[in-house]
């Protein structure tokens, strides 16, 4: 079972999205048949079955093993991945393109770049899945603590410095047999949940 995987395919995410199959997939990050599962999310086991088989159609949940018992076979499933991202591909036609409006201090414009690398990064995984290769990645995730507005501003300044200096030292745009890579450096503020687990509205925090 895959960590997170990816949902590009429009059938497949309006698949996931189904409130009962969203609690199924969640019980199935561990093996289980439409008779287990049933009593977990209050379905008869025909009505968990039928779900089931919805998400097997989709890629969603995988065949583990099949049990006899008396006249009857029990196919055991587990999903396929722990967790799963809906990519902007579902809505090719209305997904935000970064490059119409490019503004660094916008945060649409950091949620269009967000959208993009999802859909990028999902559709590298699915190549390199294919070729059986390892897709090569990094990423830093951090959190800071500005002192002040200034403070934030000032390090911004500095970062997009330091950046830019890195890419102009290692860019070779005539390189033999080189390769591009798209590079997205975000900075905004962390979310605050009062309450981490009731279900309360998240809201977003300015530390200033």
């Amino acid at each position: 079972m895959l960590e997170v995987a990816v949902i590009d395919d429009p059938a497949a995410a309006e698949a996931s999205l189904d409130p009962i199959r969203t609690k199924l997939l969640a019980a199935l990050t561990e093996p289980g048949s439409a008779s287990t599962l049933a009593a977990q999310v209050g379905l008869t086991r025909q009505k968990a079955n039928y779900h089931l088989h919805a998400l097997e159609r989709h890629g969603l949940v995988e065949l583990v093993e099949e049990r006899r018992k008396g006249n009857v076979t029990e196919r055991v499933l587990q999903a396929t991945a722990a967790s799963y991202v809906i990519s902007p591909r579902v809505l090719d036609a209305v997904a935000p393109d970064p490059g119409r409006a490019p503004d660094q201090l916008s945060a649409r414009w950091l949620l269009a770049l967000a959208s993009r690398l999802v859909r990028e990064v999902g559709d590298l995984i699915t190549g390199a899945t294919a070729a059986k290769q390892r897709l090569a990645t990094f990423a830093v995730d951090s959190e800071i603590r500005f002192a002040s507005a200034a403070d934030r501003a000032a390090f911004a300044e500095e970062l997009s410095s330091a950046v830019k200096g890195l890419v102009a030292k290692y860019h070779d745009e005539h390189a033999p047999g080189g390769r591009r890579h798209r590079l997205i450096v975000a900075l905004h503020p962390s979310l605050t949940r009062p309450i981490a687990e009731s279900g309360a509205t998240v809201t977003a925090k300015s530390e200033e």
